[in-house]
């Protein structure tokens, strides 16, 4: 292989490193429960000064809204990095968002809890694009779509694939590793 050559052709460009991350994951529904966490973790310390009038909105449990919005950003970050996961972390984004509104004045005035319900439900439906299977007709086919003899058209597309490739399991079954029960190994 020359230096001329790339290694390989699914490495995005540059451009789109950001769009690819974006899309391979559930994006959106993280930053829905991030952004849901932000009220209710804040608003129970918060206040708001009209002129001389200020405006408390401090709970007994502050400490517990606290947690619940730290939480809800954590499982918003866990969504974006660790997609694998984005069942158990929508789940758990609409527990705690159900959670914050006897907690956290309503849920930080609805809005928190409307936006972690939302992120939260997002996630556990959210799920990875199908992998594009080539075929022969495939590799006769360029990735463009076709276009008819009257449009006279021709598109501009770029094929930038959603996953990279999958590696190989680093070591083969064995007979000792086939007779695993448990964890227990019973080679011997």
């Amino acid at each position: 292989m020359s230096a001329e050559i790339p290694a390989s052709r699914e490495v995005p460009v540059k451009e789109n490193r950001f769009k690819v991350w974006r899309q391979t994951r559930p994006f959106w529904a993280g930053l829905f429960t991030m952004l849901g966490g932000v009220p209710i973790a804040y608003l129970p310390y918060g206040d708001l000064r009209l002129g001389n009038i200020t405006l408390a909105l401090a709970t007994t449990a502050g400490a517990g809204a606290l947690i619940i919005g730290v939480l809800l950003i954590t499982l918003g970050l866990t969504m974006w990095f660790q997609p694998i996961v984005r069942v158990f972390a929508g789940v758990a984004s609409i527990v705690l968002a159900l959670v914050s509104i006897p907690v956290s004045n309503f849920g930080g005035l609805v809005i928190g809890f409307l936006l972690a319900l939302i992120g939260g439900a997002m996630s556990a439906s959210w799920a990875p694009a199908r992998p594009v299977e080539e075929t022969e007709d495939a590799a006769e086919h360029d990735g463009r779509p076709e276009a008819s003899d009257e449009a006279g058209a021709e598109y501009e597309t770029e094929v930038v694939p959603a996953f990279p490739e999958q590696r190989e399991a680093e070591h083969q079954a064995t007979e000792t590793t086939i007779d695993a029960n448990g964890g227990r190994n019973s080679a011997g």
